[in-house]
């Protein structure tokens, strides 16, 4: 017995597959709790605000953008659903590229996964400190301060905390945009508001589908595949969930309807409402489509909105960043002290070693926000496509595996795999390529190349050493 009280030792070699009941969670996460991350994981600032320079960039060929990404996704997640029953653990990506693909790709998924957190609420953090400037005159950084020190004691104090927060948030998300598709459909067949020449003819009447062509919408697809960000993390909570087979699979066979209606449903009626050259980079869609209806402070709904996923984020990326540290710790590829749970049952030193470097964003935030973050969160960039491509790689594995009659089968199968599989993997391969066309994007790609000789270097620090111990 560990000194935590968790029945896990943080010195001895631990066993080469864990399971759920032996991680020491409490299953705190129940189905209406797991069904309302899954659908807040799929929305984000990423359509509320960022789809503004999408729309100016693509025109109306958005919506095909985010059509075959959710595909993609669609893949990806159904691969996950499938690895997840024949294994529900909380260090999924990390637990089953060590299984299937070695130790190194295990080490790497999980530190990168942690690395695509900690970026991405480093950058939440300050965003939600800009959106509540709209309101008050607080500097930025004590914003994001005091924005972290809540959801981090929110994430100490047990799961279910961080459960209910995220049902919320999520909750505020939806309705959100359920109120917009409404109010949208109204105006389109009543007439409501007093927007200019509210249409569905604007999908392609002024410039057609691609007004830009088509390589600009095959550039926007980097874009819309990071507003995607967070779909997978309902991988994460299996550790956590209740009757996480069957509620995971729920939540996973919910997933193309929740794609074809908070963004498909939603783009398709922002861009008929209002022609696609209405919104431009550095506004909300959402904004100016409730600007032109005619609804009173449109701006401030929109800005609770947008500080609301920013909080959602964060709160998302502080779970899930201390269940990733204490993966690695149980495989002997971070410090032995991130295995040990709290009387909680809260890998209570992996979220403040987490919630830690995270207050770098505070800092950086204070001093230079503008050039520095461009570069903080391009790691999410490249690192979450190394995410999504390891359940690929794994899955391929563990189908081969089942072929062979070396592991069992499940009975939630992704439909036409491998075909499927490896279309998915040409996509994101595509999307790697992509950015190579953009200064963003290449610069995505350079920190990329600095983080993966971090990750080489810290696998012969700790994952060497994990070899020999548990060999």
């Amino acid at each position: 017995m560990s000194a935590d009280g968790s029945g896990l030792s943080t010195d001895a070699p631990v066993a080469s597959v864990p399971t759920a009941e032996s991680e020491g969670y409490e299953r705190g996460l129940n189905p209406r709790t797991i069904q309302m991350i899954a659908i807040g994981g799929a929305i984000g600032t990423g359509l509320f605000y960022g789809s503004g320079a999408a729309i100016e960039q693509a025109g109306p060929s958005l919506i095909l953008a985010y059509l075959a990404a959710g595909l993609a996704i669609f893949v990806i997640m159904r691969a996950l659903g499938e690895l997840l029953t024949y294994r529900p653990v909380s260090g999924s990506f990390a637990e089953y590229a060590h299984e299937f693909l070695g130790r190194f790709a295990g080490f790497a998924t999980g530190w990168s996964y942690w690395a695509v957190w900690v970026s991405t609420c480093m950058a939440e953090i300050t965003v939600a400190g800009h959106y509540v400037q709209y309101w008050f005159d607080i500097p930025q950084w004590v914003t994001a301060l005091v924005v972290l020190a809540v959801l981090f004691t929110a994430n100490l104090i047990s799961v279910r905390f961080f459960g209910e927060g995220e049902f919320w948030f999520s909750a505020i998300k939806v309705t959100a945009i359920l109120a917009m598709i409404l109010i949208g459909i109204g105006v389109l067949v009543f007439g409501f508001g007093h927007a200019a020449d509210p249409t569905v003819t604007n999908l392609w009447a002024d410039g057609g589908m691609f007004p830009h062509g088509f390589g600009q919408t095959l550039l926007v697809l980097q874009i819309v595949v990071f507003a995607y960000v967070g779909v997978e993390l309902v991988g994460v909570t299996a550790g956590e969930a209740r009757d996480p087979k069957t509620t995971l699979r729920k939540a996973i066979n919910t997933l193309p309807f929740r794609i074809g209606l908070f963004y498909v449903g939603a783009l398709v009626v922002i861009m008929s409402v209002a022609s696609w050259r209405s919104f431009h980079a550095g506004r909300s869609p959402f904004v100016e489509v409730f600007e032109q209806i005619g609804i009173p402070a449109a701006a401030g709904i929109i800005n609770f909105v947008l500080l609301t996923a920013a909080l959602s984020s964060c709160n998302s990326g502080i779970y899930s960043t201390g269940r990733m540290l204490r993966s690695l710790a149980l495989r002997d590829e971070a410090p032995a002290k991130f295995a040990s749970l709290s009387t909680q049952s809260v890998p209570f030193t992996g979220i403040c070693a987490s919630a830690g470097a995270m207050v770098i964003g505070v800092v950086v935030n204070a001093i230079s926000p503008d050039k520095a973050f461009a570069y903080i969160t391009s790691v999410s960039t490249v690192g979450i496509i190394v995410v999504w491509s390891v359940i690929l790689l794994c899955h391929t594995k563990y189908r081969a595996k089942v072929r062979a009659g070396e592991l069992p089968g499940s009975d939630y199968r992704l439909p036409g795999a491998p075909v499927t599989t490896w279309a998915a993997l040409g996509f994101l391969g595509l999307v790697v390529v992509l950015l190579l066309w953009t200064d963003g994007g290449r610069t995505a790609l350079v920190v990329g190349a600095v983080w993966a000789v971090l990750v080489c270097a810290g696998y012969y620090t700790f994952g060497r050493r994990g070899a020999v111990r548990t060999g």
